[in-house]
């Protein structure tokens, strides 16, 4: 298992110590790179406010899983999944967790190799939810309505929180393995012409949460950041 924390460097794109150190830093242009199956690697974020009536994530990411995988882990200390994103490969689904609730988005083109731009939303008051998956909107579903997501949440990127902050199973396999770019997260629901300038890599909103030009995160295991690999991961 590899537990060490290691700092990046501008001078140079991989670490430069195993020294822990948060960061603060303007990813643009830049990308994590998981480049194995583990049960450690990941990148941690634990966020400022107590309480999200409403979310949108967006990220874009590259893989070669053809197994189950999440994208986008939050939990709290009451819920493991209070907000997840993730592959459902048996079923060939997206599906987005809140709290003990799930529903599943089909029909998506989720190739290989190829760089995806993924935007999911959830109102806590309506209960809907919506993903966006390279420019197209599927239909709203309901997941789960009344309550708010609340307590100190932590967000991972590289792998599936089984309780607050870690819980990561090897057994489950769950972890990822690809790159992935341009995190952002808002604390409300982006309006359909922001999701759209997302997509597009046009102007848009950065994220009120999270945003991907100045992210404060912390990298566990073998994670690199690294330079795009392409100038246009739509």
């Amino acid at each position: 298992m590899e537990n060490s924390k290691r700092k990046w460097s501008k001078k140079n794109p991989g670490f430069s110590s195993f020294c822990p150190l948060l960061f603060f830093l303007d990813l643009s242009g830049k990308m994590f790179t998981f480049p194995q199956q583990t049960n450690s690697a990941h990148v941690k974020m634990s966020l400022a406010n107590q309480c999200y009536q409403a979310v949108t994530v967006c990220h874009r990411s590259v893989t070669d899983l053809k197994r189950d995988h999440a994208l986008f882990s939050v939990s709290t200390p009451s819920h493991d999944n209070s907000f997840l994103v993730f592959w459902n490969n048996g079923v060939q689904e997206m599906q987005t967790y809140v709290k003990t609730a799930v529903v599943g988005y089909g029909g998506w083109d989720y190739k290989s190799n190829k760089w995806h731009s993924i935007c999911t939303t959830w109102d806590s008051v309506t209960g809907l939810g919506q993903m966006w998956f390279d420019g197209v909107p599927s239909i709203r579903k309901f997941i789960r309505s009344g309550e708010s997501i609340t307590g100190q949440a932590i967000v991972i990127l590289g792998q599936e929180q089984d309780k607050h902050g870690g819980g990561f199973d090897i057994n489950q396999s769950f972890s990822f393995v690809g790159m992935m770019s341009d995190v952002h997260m808002w604390d409300y629901i982006l309006s359909p012409c922001e999701i759209q300038n997302y997509m597009e890599n046009l102007h848009f909103t950065p994220g009120n949460v999270l945003n991907w030009n100045a992210l404060d995160f912390d990298i566990s295991g073998h994670v690199l950041i690294e330079n795009k690999t392409c100038s246009n991961c739509c």
